[in-house]
């Protein structure tokens, strides 16, 4: 196990204001259990809910695959500490109708990004990094940034990045106010490769053998959306995959063998890859997407085969009874099992909001909502239509995957599913909720 310490620069640089030792916030009071955890499954009223409301949960599930929404998920909860639910409905074959299966293994997107954040904050926790270090610090190419504005006069883009109507002489560059953070990245705020006007200019592209150290290098003179920290815009891909070269850096460590000998392996997560063994090929999900009413056999954009590009923001193959290991950690202020991966103030730095009023979702829709170091934080669960607590934390992939973390419930959850639904979430949500009685 390494040493770690987590020093009052890094803490107060955070602008949260902690000092070591101090409590965690009030959301934590409850979430104080013996850090253990089995996958045996006990029965609901072990933890105040009901087998009524966990037969709902099911049949909500069940709603979305009979109305033809998924062909299959696998979806699982626990709450203080012990597993009350895990189920595998619908198919993993629709050609065969072969049962999908609980061990199955899901593409998570971009569901991977808080494993990303962690292995951020663990070389926090070492004084490696801070969150106010440029980015320039540890990739030199990030230095001297350009952002992309808006000519005067220019026509209006009906959707900035995605399908504007600008041509290239209608943007202009102009030098940004400062320099973008580690903070920023984890935050998606930097205006790194996030749909906006940069997307008209910018001639950086993935190859087919590039690997993190070498995509970073070029990365960096791509033009930025808008100036650092103005605004919540998300950094799909980009972003959180700087981050993990900013790990692999400083650990002087492959990025790949750090996630898998400093987070995956001391949490038991056995069946989380970036590149999938031949061994387990057979339990990878086949993708399926709605073609005329009708499923079709797609072809995704991650887990198809070995690949020398290790992506910290939607890399990773994996199971729900993985990912559920890696929430109870976070529930657990950090160790499960006897692993403890980090300290309790640096799961509260992670899991409080850094971005004020900015964060309204994804589509920009969305109300009640916060943003911490990689997760989304529920602050209102009426304005949010959201089944979680407020100080939930926990993020979600293109693919359908949801995982979630929720201290003042004591409970974690992994839905996994393969096609993006967003009617799903919220019917999910609320039928776990009507599932807890005490």
């Amino acid at each position: 196990m390494h040493e770690v310490h987590i020093g009052r620069r890094q803490l107060l640089g955070a602008g949260l204001g902690l000092a070591v030792g101090m409590a965690a916030p009030e959301v934590w009071a409850q979430a104080r259990r013996p850090a253990t955890f089995d996958w045996t499954l006990h029965a609901p009223e072990e933890v105040g809910m009901t087998r009524a409301g966990l037969d709902g949960v099911k049949a909500a599930m069940q709603k979305h695959i009979d109305n033809g929404d998924l062909t299959g998920a696998v979806t699982a909860i626990a709450r203080r500490n012990k597993l009350v639910y895990f189920e595998a409905q619908g198919v993993r074959d629709i050609e065969t109708g072969e049962p999908i299966r609980k061990d199955d293994i899901f593409r998570m997107m971009s569901s991977t990004k808080p494993t990303t954040g962690v292995a951020v904050m663990m070389m926090l926790e070492e004084g490696k990094l801070s969150l106010d270090d440029k980015v320039s610090r540890f990739i030199p190419e990030f230095r001297n940034p350009k952002v992309a504005v808006v000519a005067e006069g220019a026509d209006t883009p009906r959707d900035a990045g995605l399908t504007g109507s600008y041509v290239i002489d209608q943007v202009k560059l102009v030098p940004a106010t400062r320099e973008i953070t580690i903070k920023d990245l984890l935050t998606h705020t930097s205006g790194l490769s996030s749909r906006g006007n940069g997307a008209y200019v910018n001639q950086v592209r993935h190859l087919p053998d590039d690997t993190l150290a070498s995509y970073a290098a070029r990365l960096g003179s791509a033009a930025l959306d808008f100036q650092p920290g103005s605004r919540w815009e998300y950094s799909a891909v980009d972003g959180i995959d700087m981050l993990l070269r900013i790990v692999e850096i400083v650990s002087k460590t492959p990025a790949d063998a750090f996630m898998r000998e400093r987070v995956f392996e001391p949490l038991g997560m056995r069946d989380t890859h970036y590149n999938l063994p031949p061994a387990k090929a057979d339990r990878l999900l086949k993708f399926y997407g709605k073609e005329n009413g009708q499923w079709q056999r797609q072809h995704p954009y991650f887990g198809n085969g070995p690949t020398k590009w290790v992506s910290g923001s939607s890399g990773l193959l994996s199971t729900a009874h993985d990912f559920l290991l890696f929430h109870q950690m976070l529930l657990n202020q950090g160790e499960l099992n006897g692993a403890r991966l980090l300290k309790p103030q640096s799961i509260a730095m992670m899991s409080t909001n850094h971005t004020g009023d900015l964060f309204h979702g994804v589509n920009g829709k969305v109300n009640g909502l916060g943003f911490g170091l990689t997760v989304q934080i529920t602050r209102d669960p009426v304005a949010a239509d959201s089944g979680r607590l407020p100080g939930a934390f926990g993020w979600y992939g293109a693919y359908g995957t949801t995982t979630w973390t929720d201290p003042a419930d004591e409970m974690t959850v992994t839905m996994l599913v393969q096609q993006t639904v967003p009617s799903v979430t919220p019917d999910f949500e609320h039928a776990i909720r009507r599932a807890v009685v005490a």
